[in-house]
C-alpha cells in the first residue's frame, strides 16, 4: 500500500530516511496521509478527508487542535522522551549560570578586551561576578517524566539533594529515577525546602500559572527558578515582582517574551531547550516510525488524542482498525457486523482514552467495503480504516 505525507517543518533527514518506497513526499496537504510537524500551528487548517495521523516532532502539542483532530479519527502522536538529555543538558546549564554570574563575567572581558592589563585588572574585578555553588543545594523538581527524571538523576550526580513532587508519576519513570530523589506529595514542600525549582509539566488548565504570587511567597529567600517547560506554567509578572523584592535571586527561562526581556534578575534564552542536532534527529526518527507503524499496521504508540494500542504486524488474512467514542455496546455492535457477514475475528484489542477509543480486529478473512460501510453506520463509530 502506498502512503503519501508533508512535512509543515523541516523534518531531519536521518528521520524522513526511514521511509521507504510505498511513501512519497508531497507538497499538496489534501491529499497527504499524513502530516509530520515542529512548530506550525495548525488551529486554522482545513484537515483532508485523506489525512490519518499527525506527528509532532516534539512532546508539546499546543500547536495541534487534538479534538478536531479526534472527531475526524485523526491520530496525533508526539515524541516524548526524544529531546529530553538536550533539555536536561540546558537545565543543568541554567542552573550554572544563576548560580555564578558566568554571563556578566564573560561581558566584561569581552568589554575589557583592549586592556592591556587585563589579567591583572580580572583579579580585581571578578569579587563581581562570585556566586555559589550548587553542590549540597536542594533543588525542586515539578514533573517526574522523561525530562525531570533525568535532570534529577544528573543533579544527585553533582551532588545536589533532590526533591521531587509529581502525583501521577509513571511506573517507568519511578523505575528510572535515583532512589536518592526524595518524592514528596505537597508541591509547596518543594517551595518552601528548596534552593532551585525547575519546572517539568504539560501545559493545561490545571497547570497554567501555577507558579504564581501565593507560590512564590511561599518559598525561600534567594530562591532560584528554573522554566524550561512552557512560559504560560509561571505568572512572568509576579516573578519580576518578586526580583525587585529581593524574593527570587535568578529567574531562568527559555522563552522570551516582552514580559521578561531585558530583565535584571532574568536569564533569558531564545527556546534553546530541543535545539540540538541529536534531539531534532532523535523526534524525526521516532515520529517517522510511530507513523509507519501506525499507517501499515494499525498501531498506536504515544499519541496524544488517542490510546495506545500495539497488536504487532498482522499474521492473519485481514485487519481492522475503528475510531470510535468510548462509550457502551461498541464491541458488541462491531461483532454483530463481523458474525452477521460470517467473518470470525481471530484477535482484538479495544482501548480507550478520555471520550475516544481506539479498536483493533484481526479477521480470519479479508474485510470487504461492504463491510466497512456497516461498521462506519455503526452509533459512535468516527473513522474505519482497513489496514490489511
Amino acid at each position: 500500500m502506498a502512503f503519501k505525507y508533508n512535512c509543515l517543518n523541516p523534518i531531519a533527514a536521518v528521520g524522513l530516511n526511514n521511509f521507504d518506497d510505498n511513501y512519497t513526499k508531497t507538497e499538496d496537504i489534501n491529499e497527504a496521509d499524513a502530516i509530520l510537524v515542529r512548530s506550525a500551528v495548525m488551529h486554522e487548517m482545513e484537515l483532508p478527508e485523506s489525512l490519518k495521523a499527525v506527528a509532532r516532532a516534539g512532546a508539546g502539542v499546543n500547536n495541534i487542535p487534538l479534538d478536531k483532530c479526534a472527531e475526524k479519527g485523526i491520530v496525533v502522536f508526539n515524541t516524548p522522551g526524544a529531546n529530553a538529555n538536550a533539555v536536561k543538558e540546558l537545565v543543568i546549564a541554567g542552573m550554572l549560570l544563576a548560580a555564578r554570574d558566568i554571563i556578566g563575567g564573560v561581558q566584561w572581558a569581552k568589554s575589557d578586551a583592549d586592556d592591556e592589563n587585563i589579567a591583572k585588572t580580572a583579579e580585581k574585578e571578578k569579587k563581581k561576578f562570585a556566586g555559589t555553588e550548587i553542590e549540597g543545594k536542594k533543588l525542586g523538581i515539578i514533573g517526574l517524566g522523561a525530562i525531570g527524571v533525568k535532570v534529577a538523576n544528573a543533579a544527585k550526580h553533582l551532588g545536589m539533594e533532590v526533591y521531587g513532587y509529581d502525583p501521577y508519576v509513571s511506573v517507568n519513570a519511578a523505575w528510572n529515577l535515583s532512589r536518592d530523589v526524595k518524592h514528596v506529595l505537597d508541591v509547596n514542600d518543594i517551595y518552601r525546602e528548596c534552593d532551585y525549582i525547575t519546572i517539568h509539566v504539560p501545559l493545561m488548565d490545571a497547570t497554567k500559572g501555577m507558579i504564581n504570587k501565593e507560590a512564590i511567597d511561599n518559598m525561600k529567600e534567594g530562591v532560584i527558578i528554573l522554566n524550561f517547560a512552557r512560559d504560560l506554567l509561571v505568572d512572568e509578572p509576579a516573578v519580576i515582582e518578586g526580583i525587585n523584592a529581593g524574593k527570587i535571586r535568578k529567574y531562568v527561562s527559555d522563552f522570551a517574551n516582552p514580559t521578561t526581556a531585558g530583565q535584571d534578575g532574568v536569564i533569558l534564552m531564545p527556546h534553546l531547550g530541543a535545539s540540538t542536532e541529536e534531539a531534532e534527529d532523535n523526534c524525526a526518527v521516532m515520529a517517522v516510525q510511530q507513523v509507519k507503524d501506525f499507517l501499515e499496521n494499525g498501531n498506536i504508540k504515544n499519541s496524544v488524542n488517542y490510546p495506545n494500542a500495539d497488536m504487532g504486524v498482522c499474521q492473519t488474512k485481514g485487519r481492522v482498525a475503528v475510531c470510535h467514542r468510548n462509550e457502551a455496546n461498541m464491541i458488541t455492535q462491531f461483532t454483530a457486523v463481523m458474525g452477521a457477514a460470517g467473518i470470525n475475528i481471530d484477535n482484538m484489542m479495544n482501548k480507550s482514552k478520555g471520550e475516544y477509543a481506539y479498536t483493533l480486529m484481526d479477521t480470519d478473512s479479508e474485510v470487504s467495503a461492504d463491510i466497512v460501510e456497516k461498521l462506519e453506520k455503526a452509533e459512535g463509530v468516527i473513522r474505519v480504516r482497513v489496514i490489511k
